[in-house]
């Protein structure tokens, strides 16, 4: 899968490849056994397999970087609280300003000028059994860290004419926040990981007739990441592991286009097709180490996938609307990873490359809203959502599975303003994941995935001007 160097073994006399094999050898001496034989390295034979150590834990590091770079799907669909509660149905409706986000078609339905601005608060936890380690030899439950991502929306709709409205939004279509303890048995894959992204996004569109409306709109995003993991470097006299630490810092802006279509065939049915183009994100930034390894500067490359949302809503009677729909992410795009050094790490590998091959996925949404009276509407809503990663890829990134999400929420309005609340949970189904040897490639130990869930909350404050 990778491309690797060969360096000279000078007390030995012969060439070896950095690889798993070789990796087994290095820390435990060439024994059928493992790990198992590094306690009982004694004299020049411990000294030379120390050296080995230190060189094949450094190259390990290196690959942690790209595996560290993308885990499971992290693109983000919490565009407004109303839209949440509902599951995100507002492709076929898009009535409010977060059309921006799901629909920009949809903002013909949207007369004068009009404001929304909020965010979710979103609060993971999941839990990752860990077997088959060969430092720790034992089974270990670690959970992650107690964090709050919080990704903003802000949209503002203006009409222009009878035919022509403009639009803006700015919001977060990508996010990641995955952190463990530091010293957990994933450490050389990730221990910490946070992507962040905030896309400027206007659109103008024309109505056609008062059935058809088109929109189109162009997209600056910018993207930022933080990751952080452990490298082995060897082992003292004692057995004992010699590790660093390594943080990848670094952002980009990339640059993208977005169509959408809203139909309204009669006054019970209404259906919106809107579609994102891929972003190609050129990230710069700083590959920095505690101790061993020199600070350099580091460039990498990531697609990020282009998207379809479809909807179709109906109104059954005046106060009910249902929708349903499906966005389909073109995840495949994540095919190849790549990591540039200016400076050759351990003076020898100035470039890491992986191949990815991510699966598209859909995700398959449900919602409803029942207007009370003229102060309070009622909403609740469900998706299935899929993962991409497949398992010969899976990681500590993100250690997630296809999910269920259940959401409901009130949407408040008094004069022109109206107040929007959701809550949703989100259930990771549990996965057992087999490491097929690859922690000596990827720190990835054989684990199971359990008890994955999410607590969102959304607010949304809206003003018709």
């Amino acid at each position: 899968m990778f491309r690797l160097a060969r360096f000279r073994d000078v007390q030995c006399g012969r060439e070896f490849r950095i690889s798993g094999v070789c990796r087994v050898q290095a820390f435990s001496g060439g024994g059928e056994g493992g790990y198992g034989g590094f306690t009982d390295f004694s004299g020049e034979r411990r000294g030379k397999m120390r050296r080995k150590g230190l060189l094949s834990g450094l190259f390990l590091g290196l690959f942690y970087f790209v595996s560290m770079s993308h885990g499971a799907g992290f693109a983000l669909y919490e565009g407004s609280a109303r839209a949440n509660a509902m599951g995100g149905a507002m492709v076929g409706k898009a009535d409010d300003p977060s059309a921006i986000f799901y629909n920009p078609a949809g903002i013909t339905q949207l007369p004068g000028t009009q404001f929304m601005t909020g965010g979710t608060a979103i609060i993971p936890r999941t839990k990752v059994k860990t077997s088959n380690d060969p430092l720790s030899r034992r089974e270990q439950t670690t959970p992650t860290e107690e964090n709050v991502w919080l990704p903003p929306h802000v949209y503002l709709t203006h009409q222009l004419t009878d035919q022509f409205y403009l639009g803006v939004g700015l919001f977060s279509l990508f996010g990641l926040g995955t952190e463990f303890d530091p010293n957990w048995p994933g450490r050389f894959n990730s221990y910490k990981a946070v992507i962040q992204t905030l896309n400027f996004n206007p659109n103008i569109a024309f109505k056609i007739n008062d059935q058809l409306s088109i929109a189109a709109g162009f997209n600056v995003m910018w993207f930022d990441l933080e990751l952080r993991n452990k490298i082995l470097l060897g082992f003292n006299q004692q057995g004992r592991t010699i590790e660093t630490d390594q943080r990848l810092e670094g952002d980009s802006f990339g640059y993208g286009g977005n169509v959408a279509i809203h139909y309204r065939p009669c006054q019970w049915a209404s259906l919106g097709v809107s579609y994102r183009s891929r972003m190609d994100q050129d990230v710069e930034g700083r590959a920095k180490f505690d101790g061993f390894l020199n600070d350099t500067d580091a460039d990498g490359s990531i697609t990020l996938p282009d998207e379809v949302y479809m909807g179709l809503a109906i109104y059954p009677m005046p106060k009910l609307s249902l929708e349903v729909g499906a966005i389909w992410t073109n995840w495949s795009t994540f095919d190849k990873l790549v990591i540039d050094y200016d400076e050759p790490l351990a003076g020898r590998t100035s470039r890491v490359e992986r191949e990815k091959k991510w699966e598209d996925t859909w995700r398959i949404f449900f919602g409803a809203e029942y207007k009370v009276n003229d102060m309070l509407d009622l909403r609740f809503g469900y998706v299935y959502d899929q993962e991409p990663s497949p398992d010969e890829h899976v990681d500590y990134l993100v250690p997630a599975n296809d999910r269920h999400l259940f959401s409901f929420g009130p949407g408040i309005h008094w004069r022109g303003w109206t107040l929007d609340l959701s809550y949703t949970y989100l259930m990771v189904a549990d996965r057992t994941v087999d490491s097929n040897g690859r922690f000596f490639t990827e720190g990835v130990l054989d684990s199971e995935f359990e008890g994955g869930h999410a607590h969102l909350i959304g607010l949304s404050v809206s003003h018709k001007f």
